[in-house]
């Protein structure tokens, strides 16, 4: 069978400093054994207000939101999404991207592009978006205005000259004498 050699130690080394980062990357082991986060995409970072967190005042974000805690004031995300948690209540006006109604909205809503109100959820208040979702099961009473997409601006006529519109309108403000006519005055 397989015999050791004299000359190979089973000991192991034992040292009282920590190996360093290259001792390890050459032995090809990874200096941090826990599991490594994925790294995350500028578009995929969502803030999180926990459900024990109470906020008043006007809240702004310039990334998605959720919120599981309570707001009382406004709430501007406009270029985002907003999450309202299962356990959220926000007794505010709310502007935002696109919003997710899991809890409780008490206040006038704007989504520029679109809303959906969950199961279990509940919204007293105006909406004002383009999309709309109401699940079996929440609760909505106010009123809704679906806004259609901006339309481009129509071409507008080009002014005509001032020599040439005059021209158009002359004709038919003054009478029209055949070639060879004589005019007396």
């Amino acid at each position: 069978m397989w015999n050791r050699r004299k000359d190979e130690d089973v000991t192991p080394k034992v040292s009282l400093n920590p190996p360093t980062a290259s001792t390890l990357a050459r032995e090809g082991i990874p200096m941090n054994t826990l599991p490594q986060r994925p790294m995350e995409s500028e578009s995929s970072r969502t803030a999180s207000i926990g459900k024990s967190v109470i906020i008043k005042g006007q809240l702004f974000s310039r990334e998605d939101l959720y919120i599981d805690g309570e707001v009382e004031g406004s709430v501007d995300i406009l270029e985002h999404r907003l999450t309202v948690g299962p356990n959220g209540k926000l007794l505010a006006g709310v502007k935002a991207r696109e919003i997710v109604v899991l809890g409780t909205i008490h206040g006038n809503v704007e989504a520029a592009d679109k809303i959906e109100i969950r199961k279990d959820a509940k919204l007293v208040g105006d909406i004002k978006t383009m999309r709309i979702v109401i699940e079996d099961g929440a609760y909505f009473k106010g009123s809704i205005d679906i806004v259609r997409p901006a339309e481009p601006p129509k071409p507008k006529e080009q002014p005509r000259p001032a020599a040439v519109a005059a021209a158009a309108a002359s004709p038919a403000a003054t009478p029209v004498t055949p070639p060879g006519a004589d005019l007396k005055r």
